[in-house]
């Protein structure tokens, strides 16, 4: 490494840029194991190495062997942490992420926990060669709680790579794809759904929108399987409709409703854009959930993205019942939670009405932040009293 580019190394920060790097021994091919050396000649890590500006995704900070032992020690590591935090091992959960990348030590890795099948997802070309043998170490694990393991990665590995990768079970099949969280049941579409086929990430808001609704008009916007809504009619909610533009994630909701509230009238679903769904409704919702898709994937469309945000709860805003609450989110690494909170901020201004903040929310334990890594930490939420 070029001399005193080793800092953020001692700091244990899990990333190496590309120009942090002086020069390179061998010929090491995208995905390799390499060695890195401090300006004096020391070893200081080890890692993936990578094309891009994140040269190399730190696997260790020590001198071993990265193979099944390896893998297999980190993968009960991260065990040993949902069950230490209750989401794994309970007789009413088991949906829950077991890897989540930097903040497992395991970056550019993704394991959820679906029932007895483990989605396994790669963001590095490293992660992507090293699949069978994290395979093998998460069947050791897991024993017998595991029946079959699918990796998902055709969307997540660098196009450039041109690895040609087809998504596909690794280990076992399975065709029951209903899991159970917090004691509701979802069935997980991990062959064509988005991310992993559920967003994992927020079990514990849903959690809040229950405790919530209990005789209140339930907006659920950007619905996708319809996590909220199923909460929201658990909370005795009035009523309950849920907005999607895709036609099949609403399909999607409306067999979750009737998994666990069979024929009941309360809900309803709407393939519909979601402005044009707020400009046209004459519902009168005194709770809205705003958990869109992320407006930013990159810096570069920060500016856009704050736009978006601001332009999406101004039109909640104008809408919500007086007493009204808002469950607002971005799950937009770009965008931080200051920025997110501004547009929040300025959307509330232009509405000219009276708002609290009641909570501010997060990812759960089970998406654990490397206090090194603070990159980790992505999923933004607050939840609004609106007079």
């Amino acid at each position: 490494m070029k001399r005193g580019k080793e800092e953020s190394l001692k700091r244990l920060h899990p990333w190496i840029f590309s120009g942090a790097v002086h020069h390179i021994d061998g010929n090491p091919e995208e995905g390799d194991v390499v060695d890195i050396y401090t300006s004096e000649g020391s070893f200081i890590a080890k890692g993936h190495w990578q094309i891009g500006s994140i040269a190399v995704r730190v696997l260790s900070f020590e001198q071993e062997r990265i193979d099944v032992e390896f893998w297999k020690r980190r993968l009960q590591a991260a065990f040993d942490v949902r069950k230490s935090i209750g989401v794994a091992g309970v007789a009413n959960n088991n949906t829950y992420r077991l890897v989540h990348g930097e903040g497992d030590n395991l970056p550019g890795l993704i394991i959820d926990i679906y029932a007895q099948n483990a989605v396994m997802q790669a963001h590095s070309v490293g992660m992507h060669q090293d699949r069978h043998d994290i395979a093998k170490a998460l069947c050791e694990v897991m024993g017998d709680e595991l029946k079959s393991i699918y990796y998902k990665s055709e969307t997540t590995l660098p196009f450039k790579a041109g690895l040609g990768q087809e998504n596909g079970f690794i280990y076992g099949s399975s065709d029951d794809n209903v899991s159970m969280e917090n004691g509701l049941k979802f069935h997980i579409d991990w062959l064509k759904g988005q991310k992993t086929g559920f967003f994992v990430d927020q079990r514990d808001n849903r959690s809040l929108v229950e405790r919530y609704s209990k005789g209140k008009n339930v907006l659920n916007m950007f619905c996708y399987t319809g996590g909220f809504s199923v909460y929201a009619m658990r909370g005795e909610a009035k009523l309950v409709h849920s907005v999607d533009s895709s036609a099949k994630a609403v399909d999607l909701v409306n067999a979750n409703m009737e998994l666990n509230f069979p024929g009941d009238a309360r809900h309803e679903a709407y393939a519909e854009d979601a402005f044009k769904y707020l400009d046209r409704m004459t519902v009168p919702y005194d709770l809205i959930i705003l958990d869109p898709p992320a407006f930013a994937k990159h810096k570069d469309a920060l500016r856009n993205a704050i736009r978006g945000y601001t332009k999406l709860n101004a039109k909640a805003f104008e809408k919500i019942q007086p007493g009204g609450i808002l469950f607002t989110f971005s799950c937009s690494q770009a965008v931080n939670k200051d920025q997110f909170r501004m547009a929040v901020f300025t959307a509330a201004a232009m509405s000219g009405r009276s708002v609290r903040i009641l909570h501010q929310l997060h990812q759960p334990a089970d998406h654990p932040i490397n206090i090194y890594h603070p990159e980790g930490e992505y999923l933004k939420g607050l939840v609004l009293y609106v007079e």
